[in-house]
């Protein structure tokens, strides 16, 4: 029985199907070609051979009956395996209409050997036999412009023709070279159609191409197309040849990309990635690198824009990562570093002595032309190019100076990305393990960061180094097999050593971040102080970076009280250091506060408070006389006065004189070990330079009075209230007057009377109040008490709106002790002008402005009223009352008529009564306009002062009231009654005949009586 190894076809039997297009079937070399039904066809296309519709007709028939007939064949009397192998030509069928189909075709070609038409049907018959069945795609539209290189080279990708199937290259090794010798005679007919060529290199992308194909034979094609057809097709044919190179790999994408970045350098970023992460072959890292410093330097310039949205900094990034994963590959070590930095720092010296060297002018006027010299590289449009850098040429082998690079590309340009500048660098110097390096790498980028993010960035990447060193000395230590004991005792010294140096690191952060602050702005009085803070007790460092720090700090520029470092310092001498045991040393501290004195603040008000801080420590050591002097020096008055306080053109040397601070402490000074007569001066020429305020008339004027010299107080007062005007005069008026009173009681009546008047005169209705009071009471007391009304008279006209309310109390409160309660009411009716009742509508008209306002018009009515009643005159605190009401909402002050309510049923009778009732309807529904309305019921509501007696009728007289009121406003009426207030019922028809309460005091009048 045979075996299944035994039933496979042989590579020689399959091989033996074949060539099958070569040389091309004729009938004569394969007679079953014709049939009895094709001769018919044959005559015909011998009598019209050059009829194309004849050819393609016969073309499309022999076609289709082969369609006809592949779907009724049965299966291939092959294995599997064997099918797989000849795939499209695994059937006779096939085979024999592949030969037909050629013959046909080739017949054609030989009448109309030009036509594209045929050239292309016949190319894409023997592809299908060839390659297998094409495997159509679906497309959102058509293409009106060909993209960019880098979209274009993604869409072509997307676009690459895929086949099913197709035939084996070594079985059908023949017909592979048989369907390429076609697609070259198609291409020596047709070589202009860019269609032809596409169709051709399509091939080449075939997974089953032969390798003799796919290789050399496929780059000389792709060469040829692009010497063959115009440049404006190029950009066809070059998607394809880089996306055939980039499936090769190795030398052949190298190359081919190099030859397409000379004419578009757009995908360059691709081909850096290409190299980093080749296909069939090793990275090539140092070209890459190369490339991307060449990019990030022309984006610099503006000479390059990255395709892919990248800026010049993210491309140096780039450049920065590339270097980082191959640090061996790219740069150079320390020792080769350090030669081409020497070498670089010379060049540049040669230049800058070169270029300091006087030239000779080379023409009078006019262009100069170049006659020698190298040769200098131009563009198209004459502009000059870069010089040539080896470092962004990537066919020279030269490694980078990694270093030099990010210094003069990176650091000198992006400052802001500072910290992955210096990180990068550190790392590329770890990667190479040249980790003494990479510590000092660190140690710079600490000590030149300007910002808390960079500072951050280097310092977290340097603690990690500082741990993975330490990680590593301790596993070796662990594994202490492989080493002996003088390895491990080195490894144990060093891993303290590390320890040791990662500690010192954590114990510098606050110094190191204060740095960081201080560098971004050395003129930072806080930083500075902060600084000082941080050495805590150590003496030395404190004086030392107090130096540092007035050394450095520019004062027109520096920040908020700097003043407080010469201070803060000088005090570091004076308490003998910062834990007080040294010994005092006060000759510094004046010489720092002699120092400061000299500064140029950018207040005065700091250099004054330096002079005082300077007193003050003189005076805390008992030498007074230094104190004075010192405070003479500061205060010392130049020859021109006539200078601007607030003039900060000038210096705060020029204008000290004029700082009231200054002239405050002095005079403080003079006060408290002075004498009289040296304080009296100081205070004198505060006066004559004209910087008093308020308080230094008040204290001079207080001092003189402690010692005895009262006149001359009272002429500092009077100097004061001619100096300021009011309101600030009214504070020194009001105790001048104050203590002349005091000081002289009635002996000096007119005296008096006369500053009263004086203040008076020129002072404002608001504060004048005091000065009223205090003037009628001099009056009272030892004056004429006519005076004195006469005076609360005069304030009542005089005085602010809000204080007359207080003033008409005051004033009718002393008519009535002095003369009786009947000399109050001409006082009364003056509060009351303005108004005048309306006798028709018991409204009010205004004749005048009114002396008060509406609410304490009222009050004031209540009041008058009340008098009127103790006088026996009922009618007249009636009147007065019912003129009251027209400013009195009963919705909003209910008090009030409660009060009209209390005293009808005291004093009044039925007819007044109802005329009560029947004035506050008229005044209700004077006030009940929608804004008012509502306005009076938030008001009642939140006071909570709603009427309580309107829900209940508590006596006969209030039932009375109720039931004639019956409803608010002038008419009861019930279509157009108002709606209920909230919290009220409205009222039931049942309630208005309800029967009122019974009133046994009650007296009855019959209808004859009335």
């Amino acid at each position: 029985m045979p075996t299944a190894v035994s039933q496979l076809p042989s590579e020689q039997s399959l091989k033996a199907h074949f060539p099958l297009t070569f040389p091309i079937p004729s009938p004569v070399t394969h007679p079953d070609l014709l049939t009895v039904k094709d001769l018919h066809r044959e005559e015909d296309l011998l009598r019209n051979p050059t009829s194309f519709r004849s050819w393609w007709s016969a073309i499309n028939t022999t076609r289709e009956a082969f369609i006809a007939l592949q779907k009724i064949e049965p299966p291939p009397d092959l294995p599997a395996e064997g099918i797989a192998l000849l795939r499209p030509l695994a059937s006779p069928l096939a085979r024999i209409s592949l030969q037909r189909l050629t013959y046909l075709y080739e017949a054609a070609l030989v009448q109309f050997a030009g036509s594209f038409k045929l050239w292309k049907s016949y190319l894409n018959l023997r592809m299908s036999f060839v390659l297998g069945k094409l495997v159509v795609k679906k497309r959102a539209g058509g293409k009106k412009k060909f993209p960019e290189m880098k979209d274009a080279l993604e869409e072509e990708h997307d676009d690459l023709e895929e086949w099913e199937g197709g035939l084996d290259p070594v079985i059908g090794w023949e017909e592979w070279k048989s369907l390429v010798a076609t697609f070259e005679r198609a291409l020596m007919w047709l070589p202009r159609l860019p269609r032809l060529w596409l169709m051709y290199l399509s091939i080449f992308f075939h997974p089953k191409c032969p390798p003799l194909l796919s290789h050399t034979h496929a780059r000389h094609t792709f060469d040829r197309a692009l010497r063959t057809l115009p440049p404006s097709l190029h950009s066809r044919i070059w998607v394809r040849y880089l996306l055939w190179a980039e499936g090769k790999g190795g030398a052949t994408t190298v190359h081919v990309y190099r030859r397409y970045l000379a004419v578009d350098p757009s995908v360059t970023e691709r081909f850096t990635t290409l190299l980093l992460t080749p296909v069939n072959s090793s990275p090539r890292p140092l070209e890459a690198a190369k490339l991307l410093l060449s990019l990030a330097r022309k984006a610099a310039r503006g000479e390059y824009t990255s395709p892919e949205g990248k800026s010049p900094y993210q491309l140096l990034e780039a450049w920065i990562e590339v270097v980082e994963k191959f640090a061996d590959e790219v740069g150079l070590d320390v020792e080769e570093t350090m030669e081409s930095n020497e070498a670089i720092a010379l060049a540049e010296e040669n230049a800058a002595e070169n270029a300091t060297e006087a030239a000779e002018p080379a023409s009078a006027n006019g262009k100069l032309i170049r006659m020698a010299g190298p040769a200098i590289s131009v563009t198209s449009d004459g502009q000059t190019t870069h010089p040539y850098d080896e470092d962004e040429d990537p066919l020279i082998p030269r490694k980078l100076n990694v270093e030099k690079i990010i210094h003069k590309d990176g650091l000198a340009i992006y400052k802001d990305q500072a910290g992955r500048l210096w990180t990068g660098l550190a790392t590329y110097w770890i990667k190479r393990a040249e980790f003494d390096r990479a510590k000092e790498t660190f140690e710079n980028g600490l000590k030149s960061v300007l910002t808390i993010r960079d500072f951050t960035q280097i310092f977290d990447a340097y603690a990690e180094f500082g741990e993975s060193l330490i990680s590593a000395l301790m596993s070796s230590l662990e594994n202490e097999d492989d080493e002996s004991e003088e390895e491990a005792a080195e490894t144990e010294r060093e891993l303290d050593a590390k320890i040791a140096e990662f500690e010192d690191l954590t114990d510098r952060r606050p110094f190191l971040v204060n740095d960081v602050l201080i560098r971004r702005n050395p003129n930072d009085v806080q930083e500075w102080e902060k600084r000082i803070a941080l050495w805590g007790e150590d003496d030395e460092k404190v004086a030392a970076t107090y130096t540092k720090a007035l050394d450095t700090i520019n004062p027109r520029k520096a920040t908020a009280n700097l003043h407080r470092l010469y201070i803060n310092f000088a005090k570091f001498y004076e308490e003998g250091g910062v834990t007080g045991q040294a010994e005092e040393d006060l000759d510094s501290a004046r010489k720092i506060f002699e120092k400061a004195t000299k500064v140029n603040f950018k207040l005065v008000e700091d250099l004054a408070e330096v002079w005082c801080e300077w007193s003050e420590m003189e005076i805390r050591h008992e030498n007074y006389d230094d104190a004075i002097r010192v405070m003479q020096r500061a205060t010392a008055i130049p020859r021109n006065v006539k200078i601007n306080y607030h003039d900060h053109a000038l210096s705060a040397q020029t204008r000290l004189f004029k700082s009231l601070k200054l002239w405050s402490f002095y005079v403080d000074l003079e006060e408290s070990i002075g004498t009289v007569e040296s304080t009296k001066n100081v205070y004198d020429k505060i006066l004559e330079l004209r910087i008093a305020n308020a308080q230094i008339i008040v204290n001079y004027a207080a001092f003189l009075e402690e010692n005895k010299y009262f006149e001359e107080s009272f002429k500092i007062y009077e100097r004061g209230v001619e100096l300021f005007t009011f309101p600030i005069s009214f504070e020194i008026w009001n105790i001048y007057l104050s203590k002349f009173v005091k000081r002289y009681g009635g002996s000096k009546l007119e005296r008096a009377r006369d500053l009263f008047e004086q203040a008076l005169e020129k002072c404002p209705p608001k504060p004048c109040k005091p000065l009223f009071l205090m003037y009628a009471k001099l009056e009272e007391e030892y004056g004429l008490a006519k005076r004195s009304m006469n005076i609360l008279d005069r304030a009542t006209k005089v005085v602010a709106d809000q204080d007359k309310f207080d003033m008409f109390t005051i004033y009718i409160a002393k008519a009535a002790e002095n003369y009786g309660l009947p000399a109050t009411r001409p006082i009364y009716e003056r509060a009351l002008e303005g108004r005048k009742p309306n006798p028709s509508t018991t409204s009010i008209i205004l004749i005048d402005d009114p002396v008060l306002p509406d609410r304490q018009t009222a009050d004031i009515c209540l009041r008058f009223a009340a008098m009127e009643r103790k006088l026996g005159e009922i009618d007249r605190a009636r009147a007065i009352i019912a003129h009251a009401s027209q400013f009195c909402d009963p919705r909003v002050h209910p008090e009030f008529w409660a009060h009209w309510h209390s005293f009808e049923l005291d004093t009044g009778s039925e007819d007044t009564f109802k005329e009560m009732l029947r004035i506050k309807r008229s005044v209700q529904a004077q006030f009940n306009t929608e804004a008012s309305y509502l306005a009076a019921e938030a008001t009642a509501v939140k006071q909570g002062t709603r009427n309580a007696q309107e829900d209940e009728p508590q006596d006969a007289m209030a039932a009375a009231e109720k039931q004639v009121g019956g409803v608010k406003g002038f008419v009861a009426a019930t279509t157009t009654r108002l709606p209920p207030v909230d919290g009220e019922e409205a009222p039931a028809a049942e309630e208005s005949a309800a029967v009122p309460a019974a009133n046994v005091d009650e007296i009855q009048i019959s209808d004859d009586e009335l």
